[in-house]
């Protein structure tokens, strides 16, 4: 194997005759293009169906949805109420499985895993923002957002740390040790930001992140998305409203469990 001029591997395959040795020449452009769509592809469905038994009746949640999200997007899977797009998160968090078809998280096929390894990949790739905050409510703020560190084994003085430090990037180092009834709406929102980011996910999935906020604390939530993207986060935000569907990227829209044609660029 030798590097030839042109960017073109050549690969020789001798054989027991020199006279019938071939070579394969590889372009290395091609290669690295093609390696570099995978590594790129954090998220990927295939013919992705989700079916609910509700007794007799069998409701198709999802109906061969196909989605592709690239690494460091900020992705809007926007539908309205009965659409699919909260069991789509569910499947793309990990928090259930589909019925039929594959998903790839990061290139691994997540059907493949065993449970203690899928949640192993799920604590520290996938950060999870809801929107009835899901915080604990006999917990302050800061052992809120420890809880995922301590899951991932890390030492208490260190999750201190990380967890202080992240707080005091929201804007709630004042509230460290406040419970969760003592904030206001836009505050447990940032609790619960700061708790999906504090062990650096690679994907940030937020249902209806803003649902339950004035404009105003939902605007100061979203543009908090917008920073986590710039920093190279990959950002998938599911909504209903257009309004905050368009300060993503691009919007993706599914509507009766199937995507629609084409994407919206944000």
């Amino acid at each position: 194997m030798r590097l030839e001029p042109g960017l073109a591997l050549r690969i020789y395959f001798p054989t027991q005759s020199l006279s019938t040795r071939f070579m394969l020449t590889i372009s290395l452009r091609s290669i690295v293009w093609l390696l570099w769509i995978k590594l790129m592809e954090i998220i990927k469905t295939d013919s992705l169906v989700k079916d609910y038994d509700l007794g007799k009746i069998k409701v198709r949640a999802l109906d061969g949805v196909d989605i592709v999200i690239e690494s460091g997007e900020f992705v809007a899977i926007m539908g309205p109420s009965g659409s699919g797009k909260s069991t789509l998160m569910h499947i793309i968090g990990c928090l259930d499985s589909p019925s039929e078809g594959e998903y790839y998280l990061d290139g691994l096929l997540v059907s493949q895993m065993e449970r203690r390894k899928l949640a192993a990949v799920r604590n520290a790739k996938i950060g999870f923002v809801f929107q009835s905050f899901n915080l604990l409510p006999h917990l302050n703020v800061l052992k809120n957002v420890e809880l995922p560190l301590m899951y991932a084994g890390m030492g208490s003085k260190e999750r201190n740390r990380q967890a202080r430090n992240i707080l005091d990037s929201v804007g709630l180092s004042d509230r460290l040790r406040h419970k969760p009834s003592e904030l206001s709406g836009g505050q447990r929102q940032r609790v619960a930001i700061a708790r999906a980011i504090v062990n650096s996910p690679s994907i940030l999935l937020a249902d209806e992140p803003t649902g339950n906020l004035d404009s105003t604390s939902g605007g100061d939530i979203l543009e908090i998305f917008g920073q986590l993207h710039r920093q190279g986060n990959t950002v998938i935000i599911v909504t209903h409203d257009p309004n905050v569907a368009e300060r993503a990227d691009r919007i993706i829209q599914i509507y009766d469990g199937k995507i629609s044609d084409g994407d919206i660029l944000g």
